[in-house]
């Protein structure tokens, strides 16, 4: 991990929070490519780029029938069942404690307003499936849908764990593909044959993945564009060990894993290098990415090194309970020195599918909102009608559009 102090550490804090994601344009180029071709081709496409690219065999279904979901059960542990369950649990109460409510109120006499609260037709969830198999990933992205009321909830991940479809069918999961990559994002926009479209993608993935979320933006909602993995811890104070425990975590997702400690302590910051050092000498890809995109800035106070992370807009962010009011932007907050953030990828209860690529400067994680529809009512009686109507005319004649006025003033007069 880089060490960096002064001038070199605001300098780097400047360019790392421009960190916006950037693409290989001959990536962008096969993607598009992938993405049309699915579009157009349908299932026929669908299946040659599963067979070439998800280990799909031939003759093997798409889709994951209901008996095999079942049976992913009698594959692994009482125990990985029973977690599953606890953090399913948490996973639900946090979603519903999240959920809007519809409401309606009187704004004045005769003039009612409010909003209704409707869920989602359709989703499609992405659990990625590649180096590391998340089955919590398709706990984090199908439990708030659950809960929004959507009535629709599609899976895809390629070349899907027992651990992933055991998953999928404790939290009740019914429909499920073996299919993954940009072809798997263009399926759910567009539809084949095997797979209906879905209002909305959500879920993390590669770099194909994520491009194929941008490519069908405007034909379908996303929940956002996520990169590699992010870590920014923020103490003047706190031990060592477990502050470099929480930078070898999130580092051991990627080797392009971005792993930031801030701190106004250079004893702290020299401990926890040395930990980090330690702890992720056994660990390949942990060691890769502390050493490429790893560091540690020292600021010249607890106030500093704050602005600092809120500038960085991290997606994991680790504070002293005490300041958890001084962070603005980050995707996910973690109080203390116990509050491993681990937790919060597993079982605390709120979302791992987080912003990356100071994202957070403009959004949280994915939450329950994303699978629903806010929709605002209005009713106005006679009496209401005579109150406002006068301002709104008076407005719309301000702006020249007269048959908006015409549209208020006719009610007037009957």
């Amino acid at each position: 991990m880089k060490l960096l102090s002064g001038e070199e550490a605001a300098q780097a804090v400047a360019s790392l929070a421009h960190r916006y994601a950037t693409f290989d344009p001959a990536v962008e180029k096969t993607v598009a490519e992938i993405v049309s071709r699915v579009r157009t081709g349908g299932d026929a496409t669908l299946l040659d780029y599963a067979h070439k690219f998800d280990g799909l065999a031939e003759g093997e279904a798409i889709r994951v029938s209901d008996e095999e979901l079942q049976a992913a059960l009698g594959m692994v542990s009482a125990e990985f069942i029973r977690a599953i369950e606890t953090a399913a649990k948490n996973i639900r109460n946090f979603a519903e404690w999240q959920l809007p409510r519809p409401w309606v109120r009187t704004i004045h006499p005769g003039l009612r307003v409010g909003q209704a609260i409707r869920p989602l037709e359709s989703v499609g969830c992405y659990a990625p499936g590649g180096r590391y198999p998340l089955p919590s990933t398709v706990l984090m992205t199908v439990i708030p849908a659950q809960v929004a009321g959507v009535k629709r909830i599609a899976v895809a991940s390629p070349r899907p764990a027992p651990e992933t479809l055991a998953a999928a069918a404790i939290i009740g999961v019914t429909e499920f593909y073996r299919v993954g990559g940009a072809q798997a994002i263009a399926a759910f926009a567009y539809g084949t044959d095997s797979i209906a479209p879905v209002n909305k993608i959500v879920g993390p993935g590669n770099t194909y993945v994520t491009l194929a979320k941008k490519l069908v933006a405007f034909d379908c909602g996303i929940d956002f564009l996520a990169g590699p993995t992010e870590i920014i811890y923020c103490a003047t104070e706190g031990n060592a060990e477990f502050i470099a425990s929480d930078l070898v975590a999130q580092a051991e997702h990627d080797p392009e894993a971005l792993a930031i400690f801030i701190t106004a302590s250079t004893r702290l910051a020299k401990s926890v290098i040395k930990h980090a050092t330690a702890m992720a000498k056994e660990n390949t890809i942990a060691s890769q990415s502390l050493g490429a995109r790893g560091v540690v800035l020292i600021a010249k106070s607890r106030r500093q090194a704050l602005d600092w992370t809120n500038e960085l807009g991290g997606e994991h962010v680790t504070v002293p309970s005490e300041d958890v009011y001084d962070v603005k932007c980050a995707g996910s907050i973690f109080l203390g020195d116990h509050t491993a953030q681990s937790l919060g990828d597993y079982a605390s209860g709120p979302n791992h599918t987080l912003p990356t690529g100071n994202v957070a400067r403009y959004r949280g994680g994915l939450n329950v909102i994303d699978f629903v529809r806010i929709i605002t009512l209005q009713e106005a009686s006679r009496k209401g009608l005579e109150k406002i109507g006068p301002t709104v005319m008076l407005l719309a004649e301000a702006e020249g559009l007269k048959g908006h006025a015409a549209s208020v003033r006719v009610r007037m007069k009957k």
